[in-house]
């Protein structure tokens, strides 16, 4: 099979597209094909090496030291189930799936196995391949943030910093879904996007730094990792918390009981609630550009960018597509 292999940490060009042996699922496993995967925020700090404040080393640690330990990126996908291991019953062989392999990885690729006990389910119908990839990583953070940690509720404020990216769209979507009014952060190129997914204002942070805001919010959340502690308090409530989702080592450590940061689980139920709300068309997938595995190096360097709004899918199962920004 084909697959985005990279053996050394780096820029955009230390991966590349090679052919490597399938792998065959063992007991309680499916053997998924591939159609669409995504690029994301966490596989370009993984290739990078580029982490948190303070997680160099503990990265270094868990994904190889000197080079990386496991050579295939790629966290979500949606695919079809090819073949099942000893033990399935909830699957079969033909099923349209869509999961998260967490620290595993290998999404990357024309196939991959993954525990049919783990984070995969049956996808909707009514949702495309590249819906389904698409939405798994920011959605299921954002519903962390907003639903488990920040408990965000109707008739609550919230602010989104960073509000155009894969995480930042969903967490907008999702904070007005559970009845908050929606303070997005982003360019001004992005007004017009965010307001179409539920923001009711926006600051420009390019005319109008964070620091200079007045208002005050039930709950802060940066999808970045560009506000300080300081800062973030600044702007709630009384009573309001402060969601860091990419916190340095220290900002993990506080003790400041207002502040909030933590890991996002990739829960079977999670997914099936986060593509169900795509199903209904209560949930809309931002696409920034479409991919093919073969195109990978133009992916990472679309991400590298800081430009991309929404999602960057790598198109694994079908050829047709050639990657161009809004696509």
């Amino acid at each position: 099979m084909k697959a985005a292999i990279y053996t050394q940490y780096g820029p955009p060009e230390v991966v590349s597209v090679k052919d490597v042996p399938a792998p065959t699922p063992k007991k309680n496993e499916l053997l998924v094909r591939v159609v669409s995967s995504v690029v994301t925020a966490a596989d370009g700090r993984i290739r990078a090496a580029r982490f948190p404040k303070g997680f160099g080393v503990v990265a270094k640690l868990a994904f190889g030291a000197f080079a990386p330990r496991n050579h295939i990126l790629g966290s979500c996908f949606s695919g079809v189930v090819e073949a099942i291991g000893e033990g399935v019953t909830d699957f079969s062989i033909g099923d349209e799936v869509a999961g998260m392999t967490g620290v595993g990885m290998k999404a990357h690729a024309e196939y991959l196995v993954i525990s049919a006990q783990k984070s995969v389910v049956k996808k909707p119908t009514a949702v495309s391949h590249d819906d389904a990839a698409g939405v798994l990583f920011g959605g299921t953070a954002a519903l962390f943030f907003i639903r488990d940690v920040g408990h965000v509720k109707e008739g609550q404020s919230v602010l989104v910093n960073g509000a155009s990216g894969a995480v930042g769209t969903n967490a907008v979507q999702l904070a007005a879904y559970y009845g908050a009014t929606v303070t997005a952060v982003t360019s001004g190129d992005n007004d017009e996007l965010v307001r179409s997914i539920g923001a009711s204002k926006v600051v420009d942070y390019e005319t109008q730094p964070l620091s200079q805001c007045l208002e005050t919010f039930d709950r802060a959340l940066d999808a970045v990792g560009n506000v300080t502690i300081k800062e973030g308090l600044r702007l709630l409530k009384p009573n309001g918390q402060l969601l860091l989702m990419v916190p340095s080592l220290g900002q993990m450590f506080t003790f400041n009981k207002r502040v909030k940061t933590g890991t996002a689980t990739e829960k079977a139920k999670d997914i099936a609630f986060i593509l169900d709300l795509v199903a209904e068309k209560k949930l809309t997938v931002l696409i920034d550009s479409t991919f093919t595995l073969d195109q990978i190096q133009d992916a990472y360097r679309r991400l590298d960018s800081g430009k991309k709004r929404g999602n960057i899918i790598l198109r694994i199962g079908d050829k047709k597509t050639t990657g161009q920004a809004g696509s």
